[in-house]
């Protein structure tokens, strides 16, 4: 899909996974391979129920045990909810918008029903995502969404977001404390995404707004109020840097009574959204 300046690819079969995006030929997220067979080697894609990690893929919500499948590749953990490991449908597409659902029965990975829907628009601004889950279960059901771009970096990318918290992980990848977010790495003023450690850590308190600063362009991206997280995943030498907007921070469904976690607990029959758009100018 073309709209001035942008073009799009798109593989609705593998989690609604987007192959491609990029703006006057340039690559604004990571293009995925020809051979696709995994979101994780995708440009990106949603995440529903949940994001990230539930420890042990264990817990209790209102009395009730839920133990789910170790994602393959992340034991012990549950990794992402289901839908990114899901063949979604296109129920409608034109002028400029693709309209996608998934409707997922309660089973031993998700013991709820639940429906979501994903709307992306491209459009001479830039890309718009719309993301939406539906408690389609008799009872009150734990929610979040997320989304999950790896925006290409150039040798000189510099990241650019404002969270004055992160939460700091132990040797499991689990959140175990708040701290500064320069105990790690520090994006308000503009980090060179080379130059970074490893980093795959929530920041906590962000302002749904972020930028890559390229050379002589850049890329913004900016989420609706209720992402007030950024995952943000930057492996060494890998030429991307993930952005994730999410609703809650990882393990949320673990967190101590009382901690806004971020964590929606949807009536049978609500709902919670997400929105996030990407634009790119040059400078």
């Amino acid at each position: 899909m073309e709209r001035g300046d942008w073009a799009l690819g798109l593989k609705p079969d593998l989690g609604a996974s987007i192959t491609s995006l990029t703006w006057r030929g340039r690559d604004v997220l990571r293009p995925a391979p020809d051979a696709l067979d995994s979101p994780l080697a995708a440009s990106s894609f949603p995440l529903a129920p949940y994001a990230n990690r539930i420890d042990g893929g264990a817990f209790v919500f209102q009395g009730e045990a839920a133990r789910l499948p170790a994602t393959a590749g992340f034991e012990p953990h549950a990794l992402h909810g289901v839908g990114w490991r899901s063949r979604w449908t296109v129920v409608s597409a034109g002028d400029g918008t693709i309209d996608l659902v998934l409707a997922v029965e309660a089973g031993p990975e998700w013991p709820w029903a639940w429906t979501a829907s994903h709307r992306l628009t491209l459009s001479e601004a830039g890309l718009e995502m719309g993301l939406s889950l539906a408690n389609e279960h008799g009872a009150p059901m734990p929610a979040g969404l997320g989304l999950h771009p790896y925006f290409a970096v150039e040798a000189a990318t510099r990241l650019q977001l404002s969270a004055p918290r992160i939460w700091l992980t132990d040797a499991r990848e689990i959140p175990s404390r708040l701290a500064d977010a320069a105990g790690l790495i520090d994006w308000s003023d503009g980090a060179a995404v080379a130059d970074a450690p490893f980093v795959d850590h929530a920041y906590a308190d962000w302002d749904g707004r972020a930028t890559l600063l390229h050379d002589g362009w850049r890329v913004d991206l900016t989420a609706s109020p209720n992402a007030r997280w950024a995952q943000v995943y930057a492996p060494r030498g890998e030429g991307f840097v993930c952005v994730e907007p999410v609703t809650h921070r990882p393990n949320a469904h673990n967190a101590p009574a009382g901690e806004d976690s971020g964590l929606t607990v949807l009536a049978p029959g609500g709902v919670l959204t997400l929105t996030a758009g990407i634009t790119a100018s040059e400078t």
